[in-house]
């Protein structure tokens, strides 16, 4: 169980060192990573299980500047894909311009899901120039 009863839904960017951005140690919370943060269905499993067998309590969800997928339009891309593979991805490539209201609706759609206990939900947005972390207001 992590000793600090935390779940952190982060990007995979390797810019990302959030043991040493959060002062943490091995064990002390558990880091669930994907392109973007996005709260994806294999995201929010991963929550469920940590929460119902491992007794975390509290989520953050840390978002950061300069992100690929801000660099990119998600109908653009899925278009492409189409014309390579012949089929869309059955997913969302989760494309944004504006992190903050990126951070903004993947707390709400944890917050909405059923399978994410009624827990703490806070978001941030980490600096990948200086190691920055601050905190996206949001409402309960």
């Amino acid at each position: 169980m992590p000793q600090l009863h935390l779940a952190v839904l982060t990007c995979m960017d390797s810019r990302l060192d959030l043991f040493g951005a959060l002062g943490l140690d091995l064990g002390e919370v558990h880091l669930i990573r994907n392109a973007g943060g996005i709260a994806s269905d294999d995201a929010i499993r991963s929550l469920l299980l940590s929460q119902r067998l491992l007794g975390t309590t509290s989520i953050m969800v840390i978002h950061h500047t300069k992100c690929g997928l801000e660099a990119f339009d998600e109908e653009t891309l899925q278009s492409e894909l189409e014309a390579e593979f012949g089929e869309r991805p059955p997913f969302r490539l989760g494309a944004y311009s504006d992190v903050d209201a990126d951070v903004l609706s993947t707390v709400e759609t944890l917050r909405r899901s059923p399978f994410v206990n009624d827990t703490e939900v806070r978001g941030f947005v980490f600096n990948v120039d200086d190691g920055d972390l601050r905190e996206v207001p949001t409402h309960q």
